[in-house]
């Protein structure tokens, strides 16, 4: 086990970096009523030190995404009925990964029957890192041994009910061994697993790590998102996919406590959480 001192450290800035020297993030997010997520993922990621990302969602999303985000890029998609991602998506989102060093799927992303099977398509052949994250988790609960021959690093980010339908356990059965879970997933899929929640578990099927911090605050719709937009950017700026789950884990539950600390737990929202990015990674930093 690591402590937080032994954490892995983003490396330095060169004076003459440019944008494309830490990392091109894809976000593939967001349905109908659910732009929230998509946008979280996505600002998340450039907090989290990501030099350009792009956030494609359903093109009904998009008039709305491309006034919520700023500073990243935004790309419309095909669509069901339902105002989720569609199967006829799948070649757009191939070619279009070809340009970026890591993608993010999952945050809001819904369950329509053929969008689950768009994204076990993506988890299990698209040829980048992937970060995994809530609906594309689920859609991959039948059988997540499709992971194990994936052309790319993938890191899983469930929450107890996630990993109970991952492994077939009970939740009551997850969390009275998450460590032994969180192992026994990332062996038997090949990826990298980081199970949340109280003492959140990151661990590759050969190492493991319990992560420090975090509150009951952080137990808010959203929060999940930002953890994954952080993963998937610390990925692109060359961490490898453990550390990044894990120092991922350690700066998003920093960026948790010191929100909860300004603003309290009872209130605090996955707004919140975003905010107190740059403040916790500038204390990463200070332990150079």
């Amino acid at each position: 086990m690591r402590t937080a001192i032994d954490l892995p450290r983003l490396p330095r800035r060169a004076a003459d970096a440019h944008k494309g020297d830490f990392g091109r993030v894809l976000v593939l997010a967001g349905s109908r009523g659910m732009a929230g997520a998509a946008a979280l993922a996505g600002e998340a990621a450039l907090r989290a030190g990501a030099g350009l990302v792009t956030v494609a969602s359903p093109q009904s999303l998009y008039p709305i995404l491309a006034v919520k985000l700023t500073c990243c890029t935004t790309c419309p998609l095909p669509e069901t009925s339902s105002g989720t991602f569609s199967e006829r998506a799948a070649g757009a989102i191939l070619e279009l990964a070809k340009a970026f060093d890591v993608v993010a799927l999952g945050p809001g992303l819904g369950r329509h029957t053929g969008t689950w099977r768009l994204a076990r398509l993506l988890a299990a052949g698209l040829r980048k890192p992937m970060v995994l994250d809530a609906d594309a988790l689920n859609a991959l609960a039948e059988k997540p041994e499709c992971l194990r021959h994936a052309p790319a690093p993938r890191v899983l980010t469930p929450h107890p009910g996630e990993m109970a339908r991952l492994t077939h356990l009970t939740i009551g059965e997850v969390q009275g061994a998450r460590r032994a879970t969180a192992v026994w997933l990332a062996r038997h899929c090949n990826v990298v697993v980081l199970l949340k929640g109280h003492g959140t578990v990151v661990s590759d099927g050969r190492r493991s790590h319990v992560n420090p911090t975090g509150n009951p605050g952080m137990a808010t719709g959203g929060a999940g998102d930002v953890l994954t937009g952080v993963v998937a950017a610390l990925i692109g700026q060359g961490l490898s996919p453990f550390d990044a789950a894990a120092l991922g884990a350690y700066v998003h539950g920093l960026a948790g406590d010191l929100a909860a600390r300004a603003l309290g737990e009872v209130s605090l929202t996955a707004t919140d959480i975003l905010d107190a990015l740059p403040q916790a990674l500038k204390h990463i930093a200070g332990r150079r």
